[in-house]
C-alpha cells in the first residue's frame, strides 16, 4: 500500500486549504484512514480518521472535515479556519486492521504517506 499526500502550502490565518491523499495498493472504503499531523519539536498527533463515519481530534472539530471518494481511491481534508498553530506536516495513514477504539492512535496504523507542509500565518 502507498499513500501520496498532497495540497499543503502558505496560507494566511482564517484560510482554507484541502489536502488530498491518493492511494494505491488499497481500498479506503475498506480500509481506516487516518490524517495525523507533527509540529517542529512536537510528537506526531491525530487530526482525523474516517471508517463508517469520521472522528476529529477537539482541537480541529468544527473546522476541519475529512471525506473520502471510493472511485478515486482517494482522502481528503478539508481544512478550514485555519490558525497559526495548525501549522504542521500533515501525514496520511492507512490502518486496514485498525479498530474504532484505536482510530486515534497513531502505532495503530500500518502506511503512512510522505507528509505535506502546512504553514498558517498570522
Amino acid at each position: 500500500v502507498q499513500l501520496q499526500a498532497s495540497g499543503g502550502g502558505l496560507v494566511q490565518a482564517g484560510g482554507s486549504l484541502r489536502l488530498s491523499c491518493v492511494v494505491s495498493g488499497g481500498t479506503v472504503s475498506r480500509t481506516v484512514m487516518g490524517w495525523f499531523r507533527q509540529a517542529l519539536g512536537k510528537e506526531r498527533e491525530f487530526v482525523a480518521a474516517i471508517k463508517g463515519y469520521p472522528a476529529y481530534a477537539d482541537s480541529v472539530k468544527g473546522r476541519f472535515t475529512m471525506s473520502r471518494d471510493g472511485a478515486k481511491n482517494t482522502v481528503y481534508l478539508q481544512m478550514n479556519s485555519l490558525k497559526p498553530e495548525d501549522t504542521a506536516v500533515y501525514y496520511c495513514a492507512a490502518g486496514p486492521s485498525v479498530i474504532l477504539s484505536r482510530m486515534r492512535e497513531r502505532a495503530a496504523y500500518n502506511y503512512w504517506g510522505q507528509g505535506t507542509q502546512v504553514t498558517v500565518s498570522s
